[in-house]
């Protein structure tokens, strides 16, 4: 296949988005690549049909089936090629037979598939071609991405190219903001500002801080460890010595200083008065009814205040916690969990390579991914688009656009003994019974 007709496949998607029922994106085309995607309509129809076989987790009940259906049909229908589907639920059947696809020689041409360890043996089996490997052929591989939010794998290569998925961010209720005079938190958010903002927000009756230190610690801990870190080491873990005495270094150091700003923040009174015994479920009702004003939660609670304070909505807006020292407000926690691989199998077929490279391209592209899109987070480089959202849909899908990095959580890499030991030992410290310091050496030294 001629690389002209490569190109045209690639772009006359977009013409074909219209096929997608109630999905269209209100970004408007730039008028170059309009006018190369009416140019290049005919040489794409004209390409030889080629058959590629398809496996993704878009099977079942899954919520984004009908959209990745409509975006199949999309690509069929522009490029003349055929997909031979297999998608199935996501569940550890589904894992399984996908791994021993690849040790059977029986792997599909394009893969939609987790991009953590459970990728990595057809990954060390160069079972699948990294994107730099791709890009050499085709430069404009997954361009409209960002590369900084593109997983990699422990050969420190990126295989995948990203599809979304969750975020921990700052939920703020606009109400208690709005009475208090002050304007929801941008995205240069600072953490002194934050500081007088709470104490305003106190000074005038309210929480400012909705958190159950009783029951999900966590949300503000792996926040306070960014803030005296950086993203590239969030997920560093301290060590204790022969004595099980914590070892002072720059790890311990960002961790010991987290805890402490959290002790800050309950000895200022900006914690509910019973959060070392509310349960999170308590707090959260205490933000949604207007007596808190901040809280940290993921993208999963969207949907419980759209069940079930569906009135409310336009009280409450997703925002950004506030940052300190190299950390920008932008900076988020989450994952993209998922995405689209390229099989060495169809790579080293010249009649597949050039029909893989667009599928991805097209099911990666802005217009395609903002169908999928509400409130998840995104790689893409100019954000998604999505449509039909409710007030509070729209502020996640406008905060996640601007989201400049993510970064998983460091108490996934911990054992679960630790982890307990640890969130159990921040009320410890937040009421001074025991150091930071101390809490973090008992923790780390049951890793």
């Amino acid at each position: 296949m001629k690389r002209k007709s490569l190109v045209a496949m690639l772009v006359v998607f977009a013409m074909s988005v219209s096929l997608l029922a109630g999905c269209g994106s209100k970004t408007e085309k730039p008028a170059e690549t309009t006018k190369k995607t009416e140019e290049s309509k005919e040489d794409a129809k004209a390409a030889e049909p080629t058959e590629i076989t398809v496996v993704t987790s878009y099977g079942g009940d899954d919520g984004n089936r009908q959209n990745y259906e409509n975006a199949v049909a999309s690509y069929q229908e522009a490029t003349g090629n055929t997909v031979m589907d297999a998608s199935a639920t996501s569940n550890e059947e589904w894992k399984a037979k996908v791994l021993t696809d690849f040790e059977t020689g029986t792997e599909p041409d394009v893969l939609f598939f987790f991009t953590n360890a459970d990728a990595e043996p057809f990954i060390e089996a160069g079972k699948v071609v990294d994107i730099a490997t791709i890009r050499e052929t085709y430069p404009e591989y997954a361009d409209n991405m960002k590369d900084s939010m593109m997983a990699a794998a422990a050969d420190g290569k990126n295989y995948a190219v990203p599809s979304s998925g969750f975020w921990e961010n700052m939920f703020v209720n606009k109400k208690v903001l709005a009475d208090c005079n002050i304007e929801v938190p941008g995205p240069d958010y600072t953490w002194d500002q934050f500081l007088a903002d709470c104490q305003t927000i106190k000074d005038k009756g309210y929480t400012p801080i909705a958190v159950s230190l009783f029951e999900v610690p966590h949300y503000w801990f792996e926040f306070v460890l960014m803030n005296n870190g950086t993203m590239a080491n969030q997920l560093e873990v301290p060590a204790v010595d022969a004595d099980g005495k914590l070892v002072e270094d720059a790890v311990s150091e960002k961790w010991v200083n987290g805890l402490n700003d959290m002790k800050d923040l309950y000895e200022k009174g900006f914690f509910p008065e019973n959060t070392l015994t509310a349960k999170d479920a308590d707090t959260v009702q205490l933000f949604a009814e207007g007596e808190a004003a901040f809280l940290i939660d993921g993208s999963w609670k969207v949907g419980h205040f759209v069940d079930n304070y569906a009135d409310q909505l336009e009280d409450y807006a997703i925002s950004y916690v506030p940052a300190k020292g190299e950390r920008k407000a932008t900076e988020a926690l989450g994952g993209i969990s998922m995405g689209y691989f390229i099989t060495k199998k169809a790579w080293d077929d010249p009649a597949k390579q050039a029909a893989a490279v667009a599928f991805v391209e097209h099911m990666t592209s802005d217009e395609i991914m903002s169908t999928f899109v509400t409130t998840e987070v995104t790689a893409l480089k100019n954000g998604a688009s999505p449509e039909g959202l409710n007030s509070l849909q729209q502020s996640a899908a406008d905060a996640n656009n601007n989201i400049t990095g993510i970064t998983g959580a460091v108490q996934d890499t911990i054992t679960s003994e630790c982890k307990t030991d640890l969130f159990a030992n921040i009320q410890h410290v937040v009421t001074g019974e025991m150091t930071a310091e101390e809490a973090i050496a008992s923790a780390i030294a049951l890793n």
